[in-house]
């Protein structure tokens, strides 16, 4: 998945011009009758207004942005600001400040460690030649399709106080509670979003330019640092953006094996849900909110800067697996322990589900499966339901933006591509309570009611609507980055061609960028699928009784200390997940098939 790159288009193509020299012309082959680069720009920008199609979607998106990011946002500065809300965020300062630099420390920890193991592991996946290649790319996935909390009691099992490894092994008695085991499990749970932007954006790296460096007497070694990393910046700067975001948001975590470790995501949970001050949450979810949207803008200006065109449409041949030992043996040593303790901490969580308390009483049990068919069915078929309606919806809200921001309105775009990003780039915690108070009250400001309560349309279902666009919101982003940074590598004249042998907008999408752009599909729908199954901060707000998601289940298990039972639904989890992925890989490949011919 190659990630976000926000600069416009006529950057991207001078950009290529520089890198690919033969397969960006900027418009020199002859659009319109002088075949000037001017020309062409004239009339790409024209499209638009040529096309109702093109306007039509603009509606459709700027609705979707409005209800599944623009009320929940509104209503949660307005209340943020309320006397009540400004006198929480005082407080938050004055008596959360060790909370709030906990929470930008964890943020920072969890982004530089993520985003350094995802590209190590993309890396050995695209130019290590090493037998199991497929097996090594499902082990980096499995963190990214399980609840978070899940793989925390394993961790607690495995690395605790008198942990199976720790005591049992070494006889060490390890206080993984807190910052350490915080990162773990947050760094192990959201590097495979790193893994997949960065491994997206290898896969579409001119092979002519590894060539060239070559050829001019750099070593492999040498090619790493000078060439390699500084081609997939846009997309480990936009995995940093992520795990910050995500580290510093987390909740089920933070409530699991923190400790004595607090957090603002936690502290907005306990005032709700200990206290039932909802100003005094808001204001702290406003204090959260400022460091998350600080790294997401420094992120932008610094894409901004960085900016590639791969995909030229012309004949480039395949990246050539790298040799150097000093380069394989470093790589591989740190893929494969990363690896391996990914391969224990779900090995212990599947085994956990088959066993009376592991590491305790390792005697064979269906006792936790029982509980969970007899009680947890209705959950499952309400996981699996919501998932399916919101993951399409989100892959091709994703797919829309991409396509107006590159393509259509590039300074329109940039309004539409930040409205986008505020799915991932607001904390889940804080968007989940945007969502309570945006669906459940109204807004007021002085004597007016500036935004209605919108409850009565979206309790439909016990709350399910509400839940379906959190899916939308969350699910969003990470596709919407790997589209427009797909779209930006691929050379305008690729569609250019297709427009004048008289194919409409969406005729081209269909036929010809789409095809191109599979691997940014096959990401976005993965991602809106495992986000969507496996989310509980964004949603544990607005969850009812009527409508419970296996995640919600799996963190009331954990809390009672069954962890049998958390083990077993979790497992059951991961391969109803895995069934969704490879049912979605088979119809996507279709795509693939398209792109080869």
């Amino acid at each position: 998945m190659s990630n976000v790159d926000m600069a416009e288009p006529s950057i991207h193509v001078s950009a290529g011009s520089r890198l690919n020299p033969a397969g960006s012309g900027g418009g020199h082959n002859g659009i319109g009758k002088g075949g000037s680069s001017s020309t062409s720009k004239r009339l790409r920008r024209s499209r638009p207004r040529e096309s109702a199609s093109v306007w039509v979607i603009l509606a459709g998106v700027v609705v979707v942005l409005v209800l599944v990011l623009g009320i929940p946002v509104v209503k949660l500065v307005v209340a943020a600001f309320s006397p009540a809300g400004r006198s929480a965020m005082a407080g938050a300062f004055a008596n959360h400040g060790e909370t709030f630099w906990h929470s930008i420390v964890l943020g920072l920890l969890v982004g530089v460690c993520g985003t350094f193991i995802g590209f190590v592991c993309a890396y050995v996946q695209t130019f290590v030649n090493i037998p199991g290649k497929h097996v090594l790319h499902w082990l980096t996935l499995l963190p990214t399709i399980s609840p978070p909390f899940a793989a925390a009691t394993a961790i607690i099992t495995l690395f605790g106080k008198r942990g199976m490894i720790t005591n049992g092994l070494f006889g060490w008695e390890v206080n993984i509670y807190g910052l350490p085991g915080l990162v773990m499990v947050l760094t192990m749970t959201f590097t495979p979003v790193a893994y997949l932007n960065i491994k997206g954006m290898f896969e579409n790296l001119d092979p002519a330019t590894f060539e060239a460096a070559s050829s001019l007497g750099a070593t492999e070694f040498k090619t790493l640092f000078k060439v390699t990393v500084p081609m997939v910046l846009p997309a480990m700067l936009s995995s940093f953006l992520v795990l910050f975001v995500e580290g510093i948001a987390d909740l089920a975590n933070p409530l699991v094996i923190g400790g004595d470790y607090r957090v603002l995501a936690s502290q907005i949970y306990f005032a709700v849900a200990g206290s039932g001050d909802i100003s005094g949450a808001t204001g702290v979810a406003l204090v959260l909110l400022v460091p998350a949207l600080t790294v997401f803008f420094i992120q932008k200006y610094w894409a901004n800067k960085h900016s590639v065109v791969t995909v030229t449409g012309k004949p480039t041949g395949s990246l050539k697996p790298v040799k150097a030992l000093n380069v394989i043996i470093p790589m591989v040593f740190i893929a494969a322990m990363w690896l391996l303790l990914v391969l224990m901490v779900y090995l212990s969580l599947f085994i956990g589900g088959f066993v009376k308390i592991l590491g305790v009483d390792n005697s064979f049990t269906w006792d936790h499966f029982t509980f969970v068919q007899r009680l947890g069915s209705s959950a499952i078929g309400t996981t699996l339901m919501l998932t399916l309606i919101a993951a399409p919806i989100a892959a091709v809200l994703a797919l829309a933006i991409g396509w107006l921001v590159v393509r259509h309105l590039p300074h329109l775009g940039k309004v539409l591509d930040l409205w986008g990003m505020l799915g991932v780039a607001v904390p889940g915690t804080v968007l989940g309570l945007g969502f309570a108070l945006a669906y459940s009250q109204s807004t007021v400001i002085g004597d007016y009611e500036i935004l209605p309560p919108l409850a009565g349309g979206l309790a439909v279902g016990g709350g399910a609507i509400a839940i379906i666009m959190v899916f939308i919101a969350r699910g969003d982003p990470t596709g919407q980055q790997a589209f427009i940074s797909a779209l930006q590598q691929i050379n305008p004249q690729v569609e250019e061609a297709a427009t004048s042998l008289g194919a409409g907008p969406l005729t081209v999408v269909r036929k010809v960028t789409l095809p191109l752009m599979s691997s940014a599909l096959v990401t976005s729908i993965t991602y809106a699928i495992t986000k969507s199954m496996t989310t509980i901060t964004a949603i544990i707000f607005i969850t009812t009784p009527q409508t419970k998601v296996m995640t919600s289940q799996i963190l009331d298990e954990v809390d009672a200390g069954r962890f049998g039972n958390a083990f077993a639904y979790s497992s059951l989890l991961i391969i109803l997940v895995l069934i969704v992925l490879g049912l979605s890989n088979i119809l996507l490949g279709q795509l693939n098939h398209s792109k080869k011919a």
